[in-house]
């Protein structure tokens, strides 16, 4: 009986990778020619992937497979590993988003060649050899500065005070003061980590403005958005635009994800 019960739970095990390695024809037809409706979701500093709950929400009530990547913020590279790992689960083109340093993430993991395009929600886009680090380095004048803080030895934090104001302003207080309660450090490493080949100059990208940032500041979301020839929509919304503004979000991504299928046709 015990080998019976050992042979029967490796089977079954088996059988649940089959599709992980053989895909039925016509879904390899279906997915070769960009009908895919599959979208990743990278979060950025301080926050993980739950804020991208009500995004999610509304991409799978219209049909995508929507998958929302836990990457560490601990460095560059292993972000980017924990991406990848997310990629190669999925079938067929993949619409890749980032959500502030999550845009560092998937300008870096979107040359993997299931990616089909970028959607960059109030992130950045950096090219070659840049880093979170070097785009904020000289801020403009009157811009706003993050509060910023140290968090344990490598690693960073936002003013639980100041969370609110600085990246959740239009997100109830309730619900911010969870988010600053709950942040994520981000580490130093992720914070200086530098960009090999941006995957924005060979795919097509989007790019959600959010005018009220006071994280990003909205005219460095424009000048990235442009250098990277995104289509851009703006949204009127904190840094926290992703949560405050998920309809608007998700209506990005799915214009990204007709624009890809079209193009593919």
């Amino acid at each position: 009986m015990r080998n019976y019960l050992t042979r029967a739970a490796l089977w079954t095990f088996i059988a649940g990778l089959w599709p992980l390695h053989v895909m039925p024809a016509d879904l390899k037809s279906a997915n070769s020619a960009g009908q895919s409706k599959s979208v990743v979701l990278v979060h950025g500093g301080f926050v993980d992937g739950s804020g991208w709950e009500d995004v999610y929400k509304i991409l799978k009530k219209d049909g995508y497979n929507v998958s929302i990547v836990q990457n560490p913020t601990s460095s560059l590279a292993d972000d980017v590993a924990a991406t990848k790992r997310i990629l190669a689960a999925q079938n067929g083109p993949v619409i890749l988003v980032g959500h502030s340093y999550g845009g560092v993430v998937i300008t870096e993991a979107g040359n993997d060649p299931s990616v089909a395009g970028l959607v960059y929600i109030a992130a950045f886009a950096p090219d070659k050899g840049e880093s979170v680090a070097a785009l904020i380095k000289d801020p403009a004048p009157g811009a706003p500065v993050p509060p910023i803080e140290p968090a344990g030895e490598g690693f960073l934090g936002l003013n639980k005070v100041k969370f609110r104001a600085s990246f959740a302003a239009d997100v109830s207080v309730e619900k911010a003061a969870f988010m600053a309660d709950s942040q994520v450090p981000w580490g130093v490493e992720a914070l200086t980590g530098t960009i090999s080949d941006p995957a924005w100059k060979t795919k097509p990208s989007w790019y959600l403005v959010a005018t009220e940032d006071r994280m990003i500041p909205p005219a460095a979301q424009h000048a990235m958005s442009k250098r990277a020839g995104s289509t851009v929509v703006e949204v009127t919304g904190s840094h926290a635009v992703y949560v405050s503004k998920p309809e608007a979000v998700a209506a990005l991504i799915k214009k990204a994800a007709k624009d890809v299928k079209l193009a593919a046709n």
